[in-house]
């Protein structure tokens, strides 16, 4: 085992073997049982007086418990969508029933032995009309991550989201007594940015004690603090504000739907100026929206960033209809696996489910909001006995780009955008630096770095506020893969997520090219694959195996104009430990 492995395997035991040190209300011991996303902060981090983590839904989620067959109906139809709704994807094969304008694209193979079919999309669809609203998009900052922050750090990422097409952050603050302070520091460096960079503030319900009104109380202070600062956003005249989780909270009244509105949105502390627009993120069926009437100003679906439904079970339900399965290994039944999951990461029901719930509440005179999650990955490793949590979500398939896409041509039923995440490290979905107190996620985080995703997001930020695609002026390639393969073995006492069957030994590409070229894509000296593409964004894949590397390029009148190999990742048949995390790589022909 080399030395780094074993370094990293003394990581993952050190972060699952360190005491967490938190204070439980009994609230959150419940919460635990059904929620097993939370994170233990770092051991150089204060101690934790509770949790303040994402959690995963709990099972009254339909998204969650679908059956496989009507799983099935929806991987295998696209009309179950958004009305407006188009399904992009690769350019394997596609439904019977898609509309996508599709160009197709000349592709040449040079590999040694038959390889898989090269794919790459076509240039997205027109973006739908708006309706009218601004657009915003959103990164949600886990404040519990920032401990160490100073002002110049805030800045930075403030400077850093800004320049790439976000407009601000959602604080998502837990019951750590230094957290406020933060949070003060956050505005400090947003109103010294000169960049009119939004703030709001996610109260995360999964920490923040609420059994009782000066629980409520402590929320109202939050708004009312910074209702009136100038980077603030208020939306629709009102102070935004946001949730995760939350909708078992009554705040010592007869149901959530009492405290929430009795003790928060319509408590006298919070009128005039000092009014809520509350788009929380309540996981709940949406058919019972209108019990949150008079609380509600709109919802966040947080689970819509991935195909949450997806499991190694219910995917096999499905392959096993058009004669796959996860361990399939022909050539040709490989490519079918991977293109019915696609269909998983394309889907808008999620999305339409919730706004459908949305619609069918009761009219307050406004239209309610509806923002949706957008993320890039998704992967943690923590033992049973720190907090149990050692899943994937299936993030294959262009996962973000394609998220994006989605979005895009549904805009004129969305009105926010929010990106998982900005810090959560201990989940992998982080598009910021790493930087802060990590929540003992250092070993599958550390030297994974995901800023190109952070790069290519003002692509697809523009689009969605703008309604049209920006053109590419500057050629750019990004990559990413896990670090080792699938089915590798390794002496992780962890053990292998759960689901990881679910994903493929793949690099994942895009292409931004400002005209006409031809992309080099190579993970090996014998497997090499080139594609003709057209000017804009364009997804490619190819395999990796064992002891394989990243090697791209983009040339245009036989000259390269982009050439990107990074020289720390090699895709490892027998790691130390198992890290489903996703190494980013990206250059530009300018950078």
């Amino acid at each position: 085992m080399r030395p780094s492995a074993i370094l990293q395997l003394a990581l993952v035991a050190c972060a699952n073997a360190l005491p967490v040190r938190h204070r439980l209300t009994s609230f959150n011991k419940s919460f635990i049982r059904s929620h097993p996303r939370f994170i233990p902060r770092d051991v150089n981090s204060p101690p934790i007086e509770s949790l303040s983590a994402f959690t995963t839904p709990s099972s009254s989620m339909p998204a969650v418990t679908a059956s496989a067959s009507s799983i099935a109906s929806s991987a295998i139809s696209t009309s179950v969508s958004l009305a407006s709704s188009v399904s992009l994807s690769t350019l394997s094969p596609q439904p019977a029933t898609s509309s996508i304008p599709v160009t197709a694209i000349n592709t040449s193979v040079s590999v040694a032995s038959t390889p898989t079919l090269p794919s790459a999309s076509a240039s997205p669809a027109t973006p739908s009309a708006s309706n009218g609203t601004q657009k915003f998009v959103i990164a949600h900052h886990m404040v519990g991550n920032t401990f160490p922050y100073t002002l110049d750090n805030w800045a930075s990422d403030i400077a850093l989201a800004h320049a790439n097409g976000i407009d601000g952050f959602a604080l998502n603050v837990g019951s750590d007594s230094w957290q406020p302070g933060q949070v003060a520091n956050a505005y400090q460096a947003a109103s010294q940015s000169g960049t009119n960079f939004k703030l709001f503030l996610s109260f995360d319900m999964s920490a923040l004690p609420c059994a009782g009104p000066n629980d409520a109380a402590a929320l109202r202070k939050y708004i009312t603090t910074y209702a009136k600062h100038p980077n603030q956003l208020i939306y629709n005249g009102r102070v935004f504000a946001s949730t995760f989780s939350g909708e078992s909270c009554a705040f010592g009244q007869s149901s959530p739907a009492a405290g929430w509105s009795s003790q928060f949105t319509q408590h006298p502390d919070l009128s005039g100026q000092n009014a809520v627009w509350f788009v929380p993120a309540f996981f709940v069926d949406p058919n019972t929206f209108g019990t949150f009437n008079n609380v509600m100003d709109g919802v966040l679906n947080w689970n819509s960033g991935w195909p949450v439904q997806l499991t190694t079970n219910s995917a096999n339900s499905v392959l096993a209809s058009v004669g796959a399965s996860l361990s399939s290994i022909v050539s040709s039944i490989t490519n079918t696996v991977s293109n019915t999951l696609s269909q998983f990461v394309n889907g808008t029901t999620s999305d339409s489910q919730f706004i459908d719930g949305l619609n069918k509440m009761p009219s307050n005179g406004e239209k309610r909001s509806y923002m949706a999650a957008v993320s890039p990955w998704f992967f943690t490793h923590y033992s049973p006995q720190s907090f149990n949590k050692n899943f994937i979500y299936y993030t294959d398939s262009h996962l973000y780009p394609t998220r994006w896409e989605s979005l895009i041509n549904t805009r004129d039923q969305i009105d926010l955008v929010e990106i998982a995440t900005w810090n959560d490290y201990g989940e992998s979905h982080y598009i910021g630096p790493i930087e802060g107190a990590q929540p003992n996620s250092q070993a599958w985080t550390n030297g994974m770095n995901h800023t190109g995703w952070l790069d290519m997001t003002k692509y697809y930020a523009e689009a969605f506020k703008t309604g049209a695609y920006p053109p590419v002026t500057e050629d750019k390639l990004y990559m990413w893969s896990r670090p080792h393969s699938r089915d590798a073995n390794a002496p992780d006492p962890v053990g292998k997520p759960s689901n990881f069957q679910l994903t493929e030994d793949t690099v994942w590409v895009v292409a931004m090219t400002s005209a006409p070229a031809t992309v080099t894509l190579a993970t090996s000296d014998s497997n090499t694959q080139t594609f003709n593409v057209p000017a804009g964004a364009n997804k490619l894949s190819v395999p990796i195996s064992a002891g394989g590397f990243m090697h791209g390029t983009i040339q245009r009148g036989g000259q390269t104009v982009v050439d990107l190999k990074p020289e720390d990742f090699t895709f490892e048949g027998s790691p130390g430990m198992y890290n489903y995390n996703a190494f980013v790589a990206f250059a530009g022909a300018n950078s």
